[in-house]
Formats: structure tokens, sequence, C-alpha cells
């Protein structure tokens, strides 16, 4: 079954001795820091810790945490946090960032600063992680955070992102299913207008490394029995390991509805800057923080060896 275990004991073994070190920009919650603390006891991260000292020390007195080998860089505010948080990157002390209690608009504001130089030409984009404890298989989704109305080029950008991930993970022909309402093509549908056109540059050689296929509705991505009765032929169908959503609303619906009705749990990151970002909402748990930090730092560890 996939649960925080399986990411944490794949984050063990991709990133081995190469522990990677994080830079938390307002480490101000408790579950923050249960998470760093936890990650670095497992042995596949360091931590810095950026952020108002007093509060970061008061936080982890109440829950009774130790963070004395963790290094504490004081910041005045959230933005001034988001900023030494990358200078860490800059630096050559950190390898990634993770959001704490601070909005995801102000470490991004930081991280596409030119004078910065995080940003590699690619598309910037969220990926979700998808999982359950009672369930065999994951997903990652994207985007459900970041663009708004991607256009087809944006959605190249999109797959080829979350393709890094799945690959970071192991599985190196993740299977993408292209999200929409239809699973044929209909002109008045852009999303199948794209889907097909994505699937078109996959097949050509112009996305690597995975394979595309779409439009797809959800059943027809995930559930064999919705495939079979609908007579589908597709390589993707009911096994796709990766869904790409055709505009924010439905991805940052289809992560919540599985989190708050579904009973899965999702963590999340930021790819197409130089260095993965971890970004999970404030209100998250200390599970879904911790497998978003072991992804990232496989993802850093692997991108280190390229």
């Amino acid at each position: 079954m996939i649960n925080q275990d399986y990411f944490i004991n794949l984050a063990k073994e991709k990133t081995g001795d190469a522990i990677q070190t994080v830079a938390v920009a307002a480490p101000h919650d408790l579950a923050t820091l249960e998470s760093l603390r936890n990650a670095v006891d497992l042995g596949f991260a360091k931590a810095i810790l950026v952020g108002d000292e007093n509060i970061i020390t008061d936080v982890a007195k109440e829950g009774n945490l130790d963070i004395s080998d963790m290094e504490l860089v004081h910041a005045e505010d959230l933005a001034d946090a988001a900023q030494k948080s990358v200078d860490q990157v800059t630096a050559g002390k950190a390898s990634l960032i993770m959001k704490g209690l601070i909005d995801t608009s102000v470490i991004l504001k930081a991280v596409v600063k030119k004078e910065n130089n995080l940003r590699t030409g690619n598309t910037l984009s969220y990926v979700g992680i998808l999982f359950n404890e009672n369930k065999e298989k994951y997903y990652l989704t994207s985007d459900g955070a970041m663009l708004i109305a991607p256009d087809v080029d944006q959605k190249k950008g999109i797959i080829e992102n979350v393709v890094d991930v799945a690959h970071a993970l192991g599985n190196e022909m993740p299977k993408v299913a292209m999200i929409c309402a239809k699973e044929k093509y209909y002109e008045k549908m852009p999303a199948t207008v794209d889907a097909v056109a994505l699937q078109r540059m996959n097949h050509e050689g112009e996305i690597k490394g995975c394979i595309v296929s779409g439009p797809l509705q959800m059943d027809n991505a995930v559930d064999l029995h919705a495939v079979e009765v609908k007579g589908i032929d597709d390589p993707v169908a009911g096994y796709a390991d990766i869904l790409i959503v055709p505009a924010i609303e439905a991805g940052n619906v289809l992560l919540k509805t599985a989190k708050y009705l579904g009973g899965w749990t999702f963590g999340g990151i930021v790819v197409g800057a130089k260095v993965p970002i971890v970004v999970c909402s404030r209100s998250d748990g200390e599970s879904a923080k911790l497998v978003s930090i072991a992804v990232s730092c496989m993802l850093a560890a692997r991108n280190a060896g390229k």
C-alpha cells in the first residue's frame, strides 16, 4: 500500500549519501517543523530555518521539538524570509526551498526575481502527489495551483516537469493522461484539441520519457472497468500514472475532492526552476509536508546527478 513510509523509503534509496538541504521560509508552524524534524531524523534531509527566530524557537518549544541541529537564519518579515531562503540556494548551502507559514506568491516572487538566477527558461508548474494508504497506486497531477488556463505550449512544459518528477521517483516511462470532459476530439472543447496535439508531440518524439494519451475522461484514465465497458483501446486508459488537467480549477477541485471526500492525502511541489520548491497548503498536516520534502529531495538529488 502507498503511505508516507513508501515515499520515505524511496527517498532513502534514491538519495543515498547525497543528503539534501532544504531552506525553509517562515517555518512558524508546528506541522512544518515536525515534518523537517522527521526528514532530518530519517536521514535524507538537512534543514535551514529562515524566519523570525523567536517564533521558530517558541513553536519548537511548545511542540517539544529539538531543533538544535538546524541552522537558524533570522528574517525581519515574510518577504525577507523568502529572499533569504533563496539566498541559501544561490550561496550553495541549500538544494531546495520549502514554504512554511507564508503565501506561495511571496516565495515565487523571490524565485522568479531575475537577479536571483533561479529561472531556467522552463515553465514553472505545480505537481501534486496524491496517495492513499489503502491503495496500491499513487498519482502525480498537474497543474492545480499555478497556471490558470495553460495553452498547449505551457501544457507541454507541464508534462515535461511532472515527468521529471516521475523519473526521480523511479518511473522511467510514466503513462500520462490528458484529462478532459470527453474522450474524443471535439473542436468546441479546446482541452480535447490540445490533448490530441500533445499526444501527437509525444508520438513524434517532441515530448520524451513518457506515454501521452488523450483526451481521456477521469474514469477512463484510472478505472479498468470503465475502459472495458466503453471499449477504449488505449495504452494509458486505466493505467495512468500522471493526470494532466485542462485548467487550474479542475486540478484544484480534483486534489481537494480526493482529500476531503475520498480520504486521499496530497502534497505538492513547484518545479521548473533550478531547484524544487515544496509548496503545501498552510493547513496541511505533517504527513503531506514530509512526503513533499521526500519527493523534492529525490528530484534535487537526481538533478544534481545529471
